[in-house]
């Protein structure tokens, strides 16, 4: 490590010993320069984020003026440490399903990081964390949620005082895009292979998403029978991933039929769920992957995630000529903030959408029906 000297500089009156900055030289580390320098009786760091010596030198000298004027800004305690600080973080998480996510992170974080103090968090730290979750065979979008929880927390470190800097400056994320995978978009014969030998439940789930949109395990498997009105064909979305999520959705009649026919098999006393725990029914469903694996497999399909059935919705809506900004509004993205003024008129496109959907459904329906009717040729 190459390291340049300075010249002394002069402690600035009135400042007490032992709280002085004492700026120690620069050094190259890789291709960028680095300052070194003590301040609050410890040694501190600071990228230049330039492989030009002279910008390392300007650096330098804005740190030594800073010092003299007494405008450095010096962390509050270098006893912090990340446990201590990530269970303190987490309280200001209001959110149940944001902390929860954010809790997965933060033991993912933990197990790696250990107890290390935050000032000791360090970009190479960091770099560190990246390289022992990929060897792990952790998929890149996982590691970047990770980061981004810990960029968060860095950064309200940053401002509470408890760290100087961010070591986020200096980090990159990972390239997602190469692992994504790509949903499967199922077919309408698919649909009806599933569909045809799928469990009661599982039929009933299926068609509610692929006639709304909704997310299979924070919408649909907790709806209660008391937010779907089939007076008004409406089921109203009031707990959700997202606050867009939050929405008011149109049911086709086709999802009407389904609802009304999986609830005659329950029995309308059973539940106020609409997919309860049978062992339980004063619970919801929380899992369903057993069932839809063998839905697939039993269809002879190659099996894909019971999500996908969103994005078979979106897909068909998109076909039927439905504008992409009320398909995301359907199926609970984010939308523009002039929606929210115009709500009768949204609820409208969502209701024209739903109609079209059907529309697009019969006119397969009906040339599946002429190509049967063809005579066959006679050899």
């Amino acid at each position: 490590m190459h390291t340049e000297g300075i010249d002394a500089w002069k402690k600035p009156s009135g400042i007490e010993k032992g709280k002085t900055p004492k700026i120690m030289g620069i050094y190259l580390r890789g291709k960028t320069w680095w300052i070194s320098y003590f301040a609050g009786g410890r040694q501190r760091f600071e990228s230049s984020r330039s492989t030009k010596k002279r910008d390392a030198r300007q650096l330098l000298d804005i740190r030594k003026g800073a010092a003299r004027e007494g405008r450095l800004g010096l962390a509050k305690s270098n006893t912090f440490r990340f446990d201590e600080y990530a269970r303190s973080f987490l309280l200001t998480v209001q959110h149940p399903n944001t902390k929860k996510r954010y809790g997965s992170s933060v033991r993912n974080l933990a197990a790696c990081l250990g107890n290390i103090k935050l000032s000791d968090i360090t970009s190479d730290v960091i770099e560190d964390f990246k390289e022992k979750r990929l060897s792990n065979g952790i998929r890149t979008a996982t590691v970047n949620r990770d980061l981004a929880v810990l960029r968060r927390m860095m950064r309200l470190a940053k401002r509470k005082m408890l760290i100087n800097e961010s070591p986020f400056r200096d980090v990159e994320f990972l390239e997602e895009r190469k692992q994504r995978r790509r949903p499967h978009i199922l077919t309408f014969e698919e649909e009806e292979r599933v569909l045809a030998v799928a469990a009661p439940h599982i039929r009933a789930l299926a068609v509610l998403i692929l006639e709304t949109g909704m997310r299979s395990s924070r919408e649909a498997l907790s709806l209660p029978w008391s937010d779907v009105d089939l007076v008004n064909d409406l089921i109203h979305v009031r707990e959700s991933k997202t606050k867009a999520g939050e929405r008011t959705i149109p049911i086709s009649d086709r999802c009407k039929i389904e609802l009304l026919r999986w609830r005659s098999l329950l029995g309308p006393e059973f539940s106020s769920y609409v997919f309860p725990n049978m062992r339980k029914p004063s619970t919801p469903l929380k899992d369903i992957r057993r069932s839809w694996a063998k839905a697939v497999k039993e269809a002879g399909l190659q099996y894909f995630w019971i999500y996908d059935l969103r994005h078979t919705l979106a897909s068909r809506l998109t076909q039927a000529g439905v504008s992409p900004l009320f398909v995301a509004q359907i199926i609970g993205h984010s939308g523009t903030s002039i929606l929210s003024t115009y709500v009768r008129a949204v609820d409208e496109y969502r209701r024209d959408a739903i109609h079209k959907l059907e529309r697009l459904r019969d006119a397969h329906a009906s040339a599946q029906e002429r190509i049967q009717k063809r005579p066959r040729a006679i050899n």
